[in-house]
């Protein structure tokens, strides 16, 4: 096996030393990489497989520009060696010469490391020993990271800098976590039913639950929370190809984001399946609200709030924390127009069919529910339907998004899609 160690050789050389020899004492190859960006003034004895010159020079920079642009342009000069080490690892990975990644770093190794571990699909094995990762203040920055990859995070407690029992103590850990790791993974067996990714949320656990009862005895069910970043997973690993089909109930993570809510996931949320031609069936859940908590941005000038006016809108307060606000018609509108955008770039549009639940788009917009409003709800269908190619089906079911009713015409609607796609294979 090998495994591709990564640190800054001017600030770690001792614990990039007894990792590399830790890891080949198991039998298995080291490609010591260099992502130093310091002075030059440290020359370490050891010496890499890929040297930071040839990290720069990934990128399309050199490490001399680099350093340059260290004191002003330090963001710039990191991103370039990320970018750098994230096409050194994949070219690795790609030739078949990489089935581990090791990385040891302060802070602005750690985003470096992130950034190749996320090149690298799921299931290869990453490790990474940080000093940062648990810093509160970059939680969001590092939820892009951790959200969409399967990356395993040692947090060091003492900075991995000079050497010491301690700092020993975390290679040997993360030299055997890495080892263990390539040593035990089998590969991604062909199941003998296709698999299918599906969304939910807590306001359609029911209905979820009704489609996975109709179609799991056909197929693999693999469910993501949708809170924007499980959503955001599920995009990622659909656009891997690692899916035969997508079930989105909750493509909310694209409203989130247009109308400045809580559980936005990001700028390629809708893109994943249509850029794979995946099968393709969705339902507005999420559509019907805006996440807008906690409350106290209420009385505190919050921009989403004020410009917006949730304050007078109908509200659903579950707690201190959790605010949903009714979106308007307007915003429906501009909702269906982003979705529609995204849907119209499918590769074979006619394997995306939208379901819409006409008594509720969510447990919240039903009759009796805090924040029903049918004719919000029909604003959504009627400038949908107007935006979407002609090849693509928009569905209207005479239920709300709980009923069996629902989850039936889901299951068929996968069906018919799949069926699609299997005879034109």
């Amino acid at each position: 096996m090998e495994i591709a160690v990564v640190g800054m050789l001017d600030e770690r050389e001792p614990a990039l030393r007894l990792l590399k020899e830790r890891i080949e004492r198991r039998g298995h190859k080291v490609t010591l990489i260099d992502v130093s960006i310091g002075t030059g003034g440290i020359m370490p004895d050891l010496k890499p497989d890929i040297t930071c010159e040839e990290v720069a020079q990934a990128s399309g920079s050199s490490i001399e520009e680099i350093r340059k642009m260290l004191a002003k342009e330090r963001d710039t000069a990191t991103s370039l060696m990320a970018e750098g080490l994230a096409k050194k690892t994949l070219e690795l990975y790609q030739a078949g010469r990489l089935n581990g990644m090791l990385g040891v770093a302060g802070m602005t190794g750690t985003f470096m490391t992130l950034t190749a571990m996320k090149s690298l699909p799921f299931g290869v094995p990453k490790v990474l020993i940080s000093s940062v990762a648990a810093m509160p203040a970059y939680a969001s920055r590092f939820a892009e990271y951790f959200s969409i990859r399967d990356i395993t995070i040692i947090h060091s407690v003492v900075d991995t800098v000079g050497w010491n029992p301690l700092v020993r103590s975390l290679m040997i850990n993360g030299a055997g976590a890495i080892c263990g790791m390539v040593e035990d993974v089998e590969p991604r067996l062909k199941e003998g039913k296709p698999s299918v990714a599906m969304t939910e949320l807590g306001f359609c656990d029911k209905g979820a639950h009704y489609v996975r009862d109709l179609i799991q005895d056909s197929y693999n069910i693999v469910s993501f929370h949708a809170t924007g970043l499980g959503d955001r997973a599920a995009e990622d690993l659909v656009g891997q190809g690692l899916f035969d089909a997508f079930v989105d109930l909750v493509p909310a993570g694209v409203s989130e984001r247009l109308l400045g809510g809580n559980r936005a996931a990001g700028p390629d949320r809708l893109e994943g399946a249509c850029r794979q031609g995946t099968p393709y069936i969705l339902a507005p859940c999420g559509f019907d609200m805006i996440s807008c908590g906690p409350i106290e941005r209420r009385d505190k000038g919050d921009p989403v709030w004020v410009s917006r006016k949730l304050a007078d809108r109908k509200l659903l307060i579950q707690d201190a924390m959790r605010v949903q606000a009714r979106t308007s018609v307007d915003e429906m509108a501009e909702i269906a127009e982003a979705v529609a955008e995204k849907l119209n770039r499918h590769k074979d549009k006619r394997l995306v069919k939208f379901l819409i639940p006409t008594k509720g788009f969510s447990s919240l917009s039903v009759e009796g529910g805090q924040l029903y409003d049918p004719e919000v709800d029909r604003a959504f269908a009627q400038e949908l339907r107007k935006r979407l190619a002609p090849e693509i089906q928009v569905i209207e079911v005479d239920a709300h998004i709980n009923e069996m009713a629902f989850a039936q015409a889901v299951a068929e609607a996968l069906e018919t899609s799949v069926r699609l796609r299997d005879s034109v294979k």
